[in-house]
This record gives structure tokens, C-alpha cells and sequence, in this order.
């Protein structure tokens, strides 16, 4: 499913490699947690996923798709394969509930008919029944971090990328949102969470993937974590 293999990006020769020579293989429907402090390499990591950065040397293959050989026109096209999740949200703060999922589905050109079909469905995923016609600003901050979870895996993606979806919440809100990615990594999507709370990934003993100063230093199974 997703395939790095010695792969190094480099922004500036001053600063030295963002991620240097990190190979990692992550299976169809697996739910891997990756860890690191800041500055480790994590977000580079996921945006050279999401083909927002080239890498400067090896290569990565998603579902399939050799990177080194994907056109430019192509790339939207993968991207819909891939939903990301944010720590901020990123809601549309004068669409409802409803809206703010549906325009995943407008920009792709889906029919109002697949829209309402599909919104009602993805909102009883993320336990968000009932709410639809709520703003943003009316839900709570775990409530709307489901929100951009339904508005990412409303196209279906084979992989949800959730980059520190629990940063900004409190432990009860948090768990909302790690209980939601477990349902649909359940569903047969391949989850890749980046975290820095440590006692998410110590009760969830998952594969857990290190990374320090840009290099893989540890991929282990059923793991926990210390800072």
C-alpha cells in the first residue's frame, strides 16, 4: 500500500536532510502511529506522501503508483485515494455540518443524488447523527475534528492520513477522535496517525514508527512510547 524506500528530501543543504534515507513499508488496512519530536521529519513524511514535495533521492510507490512516474494531471487523481485530517480543523465556519462534507464530494463533481446518499452515511461513521445542519462554531472541538474526518473519508480514500488530530482537544474529545480512526481502519482504510501524546499510543499498542532528526530509528509492533 505504501512503499518508501531510502528515500531522502533535502530543502537546503545548510540545514542538513529533512528526512534521510528512510525506507518503511506499511501494509492494506493497517493503522500505524508515527512519533518523533518536532523538526523529526513527520511532516515532511506526509507531505511527500500527499505529493505536496518531491523527494530528492528514492522512491515511493502508493497503492501501486510509482511517484517517479506520476504526471502532474495525475496527481489529483491520487490525492482522492488519500484523505488528510489536520489538528485545525480546517472547516468552512459558514457551511453547516452537511455542507462542509458535501463540498468534498461538489469539487469532484459527484450528483446531488451521490451527495445525499453519501453524507448521512459518513456522518453515522464519525457519530455526528443529527447534527448535519449544526454550524462549526455550535459543535464542540471533538465534534468538529469528526467533522474533518467525514469530509476526508467521504470519497472513500484507501488512506486516511490524520496529522495530529488530537493536538488541540482534551483527553475525552481525543479518545471521540482516535475511537472514530479505529472504526475506520475497522472499514479496511489504511490509517497513518501522527501523534505526540503518549498515552494515545501506549493504550492503543499499534505499530509504532520512530523518527529522529529525519531518520527512521524504530518501527516496532503492539508498541508504547516515551518522550
Amino acid at each position: 500500500m505504501i512503499l518508501l524506500d531510502r528515500v531522502t528530501k533535502t530543502y537546503s543543504k545548510a540545514m542538513g536532510p529533512a528526512l534521510n534515507r528512510v525506507s518503511l513499508h506499511i501494509e492494506p488496512k493497517e493503522f500505524v502511529i508515527v512519533v518523533g519530536q518536532s523538526g523529526a521529519g513527520k511532516t515532511t513524511l506526509l507531505r511527500l506522501l500527499t505529493r505536496e514535495e518531491m523527494p530528492s533521492s528514492g522512491k515511493i510507490i502508493i497503492g501501486g503508483i510509482d511517484y517517479d512516474k506520476l504526471k502532474d494531471k495525475d496527481i489529483p487523481l491520487v490525492r482522492r485515494k488519500i484523505g488528510v485530517v489536520f489538528q485545525d480543523f480546517k472547516l468552512l465556519p459558514n457551511r453547516s455540518v452537511f455542507e462542509n462534507v458535501s463540498f468534498a464530494l461538489e469539487i469532484v463533481g459527484a450528483s446531488s443524488h451521490e451527495i445525499k446518499n453519501m453524507v448521512p452515511r459518513v456522518l453515522e461513521i464519525v457519530n455526528l447523527k443529527g447534527k448535519d445542519k449544526n454550524m462549526p462554531l455550535e459543535l464542540s472541538g471533538g465534534e468538529r475534528q469528526r467533522v474533518a474526518i467525514a469530509r476526508a473519508i467521504v470519497r472513500q480514500p484507501r488512506i486516511l492520513i490524520a496529522d495530529e488530530p488530537t493536538g488541540n482537544l482534551d483527553p475525552k474529545h481525543a479518545w471521540d477522535v482516535i475511537k472514530v480512526l479505529e472504526k475506520i481502519n475497522r472499514f479496511g482504510t489504511t490509517v497513518l496517525l501522527t501523534t505526540h501524546n503518549v498515552a494515545i499510543v501506549n493504550k492503543l499498542k499499534r505499530r509504532v514508527v520512530t523518527l529522529e532528526h529525519g531518520k527512521l530509528t524504530s518501527d516496532r509492533a503492539h508498541a508504547s512510547y516515551k518522550l
